[in-house]
């Protein structure tokens, strides 16, 4: 992929045309050649003009007010995180070179965390690859092995895509959070491989990836259809390690004396057979 130099404009722009017109109030006439917002429109409901909207979408101005980010932010109905990520962009230092990629160990207190948890448990980074995994995490699916990225084998992996029985929303999640945990870094090398691979080889990455949808994950219940024991609900808890860059415990746990939780030790005690196994590098596309 190639590295935007206007990652504000592209962000303003994917937002505009989310916004309908009925939306803000406006009535439709004439023909549209986008969908959404006209640029003029958001500028006239922003209260500043035309020309100064259009040098913003531009990268042409790129420190505009508090007060003026507001306004557009209302306009363009941004919720709290969309509008973190748009003050990220106006503020980001620039970068006179590209940074080294940089690969981040785990603390050995969270590697022994992880290691004595009975649930599924794994440590991942920001663009989700994962750096360690338990024994029940690879139970319950061997794409969580170290050297991973759930990210890729979402939109790559068959597999891993027929485990999801809600994998349009799963992945509409995962992207949303890679853009807000990734904000203006747009040069880090990681960033830059990742996302060139998958706009290469998905169309849906490519779709979810032009949206510009912003959100944090949250713990929320994920529906899985296992191979082995059919339909399985878990909790999904993501925990910051303190003193890293980033890096996040992960942990799948089913609410107690539940037949999820049935399932979920069976998969722990049992010997299933598994698709792949091992540390993983890379995985063929």
């Amino acid at each position: 992929m190639t590295r935007s130099a206007n990652v504000l404009g592209e962000f303003l722009r994917a937002r505009r045309e989310a916004v309908t017109p009925e939306q803000v109030g406006i009535p439709e006439y004439g023909v549209r050649r986008v969908p959404g917002l006209r640029r003029e429109e958001v500028a006239m409901l922003a209260g500043v003009s035309s020309d100064y909207y259009l040098r913003l979408e531009r990268g042409r101005d790129r420190n505009p007010s508090l007060q003026v980010l507001e306004s557009i932010a209302q306009v363009l109905q941004l919720d709290d995180d969309h509008f973190a990520h748009l003050l990220t962009l106006v503020s980001a230092p620039s970068r006179q070179r590209r940074r080294k990629a940089r690969k981040e160990t785990p603390p050995a207190g969270a590697l022994k965390l992880m290691a004595s948890l009975s649930q599924p448990a794994f440590i991942e980074d920001r663009y989700f690859d994962i750096l360690a995994s338990n024994d029940a995490a690879l139970a319950l699916s061997p794409s969580l092995t170290r050297g991973g990225n759930q990210l890729r084998d979402l939109f790559i992996d068959p597999a891993e895509q027929a485990l999801h029985a809600e994998w349009e929303t799963v992945t509409e999640c995962y992207i949303a959070n890679l853009r807000q945990a990734v904000g203006s870094d747009i040069d880090d090398p990681r960033f830059i491989e990742l996302t060139g691979e998958l706009s290469l080889a998905s169309a849906r990455f490519r779709q979810l990836w032009a949206r510009h949808e912003i959100r944090s994950q949250r713990g929320t219940p994920i529906q899985l259809l296992h191979p082995q024991v059919g339909a399985l609900t878990l909790n999904r808890e993501r925990l910051s390690i303190n003193g890293t860059d980033h890096l996040m415990l992960v942990i799948y746990h089913p609410d107690a004396g539940t037949s999820n939780a049935e399932k979920l030790a069976i998969l722990g005690s049992a010997t299933l057979p598994t698709r792949t196994a091992g540390d993983r590098t890379a995985r063929p596309a």
